[in-house]
């Protein structure tokens, strides 16, 4: 991509905004992060409020000049939704307000979007060494997951219309430096020694470094066999709860403690407490193939899986200490 082409990206102060922004003016772009208030970027990204992502945005200002948009705002999957219909609230953001961009940076002269979706839109969980591939027929069970199926549906359909090139890029779990949620709970977790009943799981789950989902983002802004085309990004390497919660320890230097409770057990356990979602993450698989992202994009992950976990790890301590 030319140096003078600029590269707007909107939840530019996000878990991945962040890292994207300093990824891409690492390698020379030019970038306009968007934010729904003022804040402190990394640097040499401009920053841009539009404070609203509904339906009536205006995004003129945002879009002036711009050639590609990476679209990573969103209204976020939530444990324990109070919205009295989160669908409704889903919808608002995700679908209306994605697509009221995508028309007017279509309108703009805007080339390419890349929409940052969810692997939820394919489903919940698979099969043992049965993964999902990028064109499966999408099977979404939540609201969140239902709200990024429609956008993409949308967002084809204003490509049909106007020829902006439409890119979607599904992501399973994503962690690094500076995760939050479930993976920084593991991390505390593992570093402060707790006895954990996860040493007999025998699942397997695909993950990606944020710096391989970036490096994938990346790419596949000027990547002429991206255009129109849905992808699966994982680090290439799936692994069992036991074996994730073993090679993070090591990473923190903090050797896991894991009993060997079997997963029928634990299941079991979480439905009398009504937490059987607390189960199934931890118990069930959920994988991805990426062998369509690797042959039309001739794109291998950069980082290990070790590498990513090192990085997050290391992420985690720094933390900590302060």
């Amino acid at each position: 991509m030319n140096q003078q082409q600029r590269l707007v990206v909107t939840g530019a102060n996000g878990f991945v905004g962040r890292a994207l922004c300093a990824g891409a003016t690492a390698r020379g772009l030019v970038v306009r992060g968007i934010t729904r208030a003022a804040c402190d970027l990394p640097s040499g990204t401009e920053n841009v409020v539009v404070a609203n992502l509904e339906d009536g945005a205006d995004w003129r200002n945002a879009l002036v000049g711009s050639q590609v948009v990476i679209h990573l705002a969103a209204r976020v999957h939530v444990m324990a939704d109070t919205a009295k219909n989160p669908l409704d609230e889903f919808r608002r953001v995700n679908v209306q307000g994605t697509l009221n961009l995508a028309r007017q940076a279509a309108a703009a002269g805007v080339r390419r979007f890349v929409f940052i979706s969810s692997i939820k839109v394919n489903g919940e969980a698979t099969g043992l060494g049965l993964p999902f591939f990028a064109d499966d027929i999408p099977a979404p069970l939540d609201p969140y997951g239902l709200s990024k199926m429609e956008a993409e549906q949308g967002l084809r359909g204003i490509a049909t219309e106007t020829g902006m090139e439409v890119v979607i890029i599904r992501p399973p779990l994503v962690y690094g430096p500076g995760v939050k949620a479930n993976f920084q709970t593991m991390m505390r977790w593992l570093a402060r020694g707790v006895p954990l009943p996860l040493g007999a799981i025998n699942n397997r789950r695909s993950m990606v470094a944020l710096d391989n989902l970036v490096d994938l983002i990346l790419t596949s802004i000027d990547h002429p066999a991206a255009a129109h085309q849905t992808f699966l990004v994982s680090d290439g390497e799936d692994l069992s709860t036991t074996q994730l919660l073993q090679r993070l320890g090591r990473a923190l230097g903090k050797p896991a403690r894991l009993i060997p409770v079997p997963a029928m057990l634990l299941k079991a356990g979480a439905a009398l407490v009504g937490k059987p979602a607390i189960a199934q993450r931890l118990c069930g698989s959920l994988q991805v193939d990426i062998s369509k992202t690797q042959q039309l994009l001739g794109w291998v992950p950069p980082l290990s899986v070790d590498e990513g976990l090192k990085r997050a790890a290391e992420g985690y301590l720094r933390e900590a200490s302060v």
